[in-house]
């Protein structure tokens, strides 16, 4: 009714009229709280989106346009096999290395092509969960006990959750089932090899691009030599992508080299190594964009550009937020949000179900970077919080986050989003309970 929409207006204006009325300008934890909100936000900026978000994106368009609606429904459909999509799904992660915001594109485009809920689901909370880099630092910074524990919690928890999420909405999933099942058996383009090895090649850069610098005193084994050689390997990929934009998506030679020479001279030029990244990427756009031999490839870009859309903005603001509250903890920063970091330390001592329940709601509402909820961790554990505690909030905070969660919603709704999170805070709670106690 008009009257509601109306009311809902006079309700919005009236809460900006009283947080510009009352903002605590004069306060200084106001002040820290929006430096740490601003801070957060250039980091993010400077350190994720290039590398992490905008080779996702293409990742996802490859999914919506290359991969057939079959190949999908196939391996995570409602008609699939419970065990071989649990299986793929929960443990998908090992191959992505992204976190709680890069795997968002890829959810997105695998629940548009007709994925199951359950299996949906199970690869959402697995992506960054079992992120074999971040679990390899873990055993090697925090223990190889709670490094096993963090392994055995993300698979469970991705099977568990996925599967509890397709029961609660089994009717859903019965519907969608049937409906899948007058879907016509598309024929593929391309021979399936040649589209996994153009979107193995994209996975690999996006995650060579983004490998973790070792951890203090771990400078040596081949952890170390990849991330010193990081670039030399991510440079390899890009060159099996050139041949894949020739050989698989025929694209005409003479202007993928040309786009080619462009990127390798701006590596030259400029010690940055996000400029190529940019240029490529650039580069890439064009030469799909206006490519007039197959429909498909100029759909690929715009698909992406559907997926940045609809992801960007709530990232953004999820990130503003996040910073406001909790701070920003990246690196070697420590800036502290509207919510004191002491108050966390002190809330998360001992194995209470509260110590456990508080960590799980604040790993789940706190951004976590790919491998920076280790050092910050081992930061917390060395100001008194307990071990149960401290895997709770492993359990909880690489999968979930503020930003990731408002895009979540846009994906699958307000309910369904909820639930989700409702089911890992509790799974984590209950896991660092247990742990706790051992």
């Amino acid at each position: 009714m008009e009257w509601k929409r109306e009311i809902k207006i006079l309700f919005w204006m009236a809460v900006f009229f009283l947080l510009a009325y009352f903002m605590p300008l004069y306060s200084e934890r106001f002040r820290e709280a929006i430096m740490a909100m601003l801070d957060l936000t250039k980091w993010y900026a400077q350190e994720h989106v290039i590398l992490c978000l905008l080779p996702a994106f293409f990742i996802a368009g490859v999914i919506a346009v290359f991969i057939s609606q079959g190949a999908v429904l196939k391996y995570f459909g409602a008609q699939a096999k419970k065990w071989v999509s649990y299986s793929i799904a929960s443990v998908s992660g090992t191959i992505l290395a992204v976190c709680s915001c890069t795997i968002l594109p890829l959810f997105s485009s695998i629940h548009k092509r007709g994925a199951g809920l359950g299996p949906a689901i199970a690869f959402l909370y697995s992506g960054p969960a079992i992120n074999i880099l971040a679990i390899i630092l873990t055993a090697r910074i925090l223990g190889f006990e709670m490094g096993v524990a963090r392994i055995i919690g993300a698979v469970v928890f991705a099977v568990v959750i996925g599967s509890i999420m397709s029961l609660i909405y089994r009717k859903e999933e019965r519907e969608k089932a049937e409906q899948q099942m007058s879907f016509p058996q598309e024929e593929e383009k391309r021979p399936m090899w040649q589209t996994a090895f153009h979107f193995f090649t994209l996975v690999l850069i996006l995650v060579f691009a983004n490998w973790g610098a070792p951890a203090e005193g771990l400078e040596s084994g081949g952890w170390y030599w990849i991330w010193a050689h990081k670039w030399h390997i991510t440079g390899f990929f890009a060159i099996l992508l050139v041949f894949s934009l020739i050989y698989v998506l025929k694209l005409k030679k003479q202007y993928v080299l040309i786009a080619t020479v462009v990127t390798v001279a701006s590596a030259f030029l400029f010690e940055n190594p996000q400029v190529p990244v940019v240029v490529g990427i650039a580069a890439l756009t064009l030469l799909t964009l206006f490519d007039k031999q197959d429909e498909d490839n100029r759909q690929w870009t715009l698909s992406t550009w559907d997926f940045a859309k609809q992801i960007m903005p709530l990232l953004a603001l999820g990130v503003l937020v996040a910073g406001f509250l909790l701070g920003s903890t990246h690196g070697n920063t420590d800036m502290p949000g509207v919510i004191p970091n002491e108050w966390v330390v002190n809330l998360v001592g001992g194995n209470s179900v509260f110590s456990n329940f508080f960590a799980s709601i604040v790993g789940a509402f706190m951004y976590f970077a790919t491998l920076t909820e280790v050092p910050i961790l081992q930061g917390l554990m060395g100001a008194g919080m307990g071990k149960g505690p401290a895997l709770a909030l492993l359990l909880a905070g690489p999968s979930l986050s503020l930003p990731n969660m408002l895009v979540i919603r846009g994906v699958i709704g307000t309910k369904k989003t909820l639930v989700y999170v409702a089911l890992v805070v509790i799974m984590a709670t209950v896991s660092g309970l247990i742990y706790g106690g051992i």
